[in-house]
């Protein structure tokens, strides 16, 4: 985190091949270094978005990081894990 100039609580931008958010950082020893980990929930503020509790939570949509043409080859679904991303602060 020091690296990448980011302390706990600031903001960071994260962004893969599928798009860009805008989330807290929070610093721990209890992650990997080079990993990131995101909950995956809230954050629906998105023009069109039709859930309303989702879009009255603060916090950061995670699938505006997938990429779409990604997809598991069993299942034939999105991939949601080990997607590559940079992170940078938010400016």
């Amino acid at each position: 985190a020091a690296r990448l100039g980011l302390a706990d609580g600031d903001t960071a931008r994260i962004e893969s091949s599928g798009g860009g958010i805008e989330a807290p950082a929070e610093i721990t020893d209890t992650v990997r270094s080079g990993v990131v980990s995101l909950p995956h929930g809230w954050g629906h503020s998105r023009p069109g978005t039709r859930m309303s509790v989702a879009a009255a939570r603060p916090g950061a949509n995670v699938n505006q990081l997938l990429d779409g043409t990604l997809l598991d080859p069993l299942s034939g679904t999105a991939v949601l894990n080990a997607i590559p991303v940079s992170v940078t602060p938010a400016h």
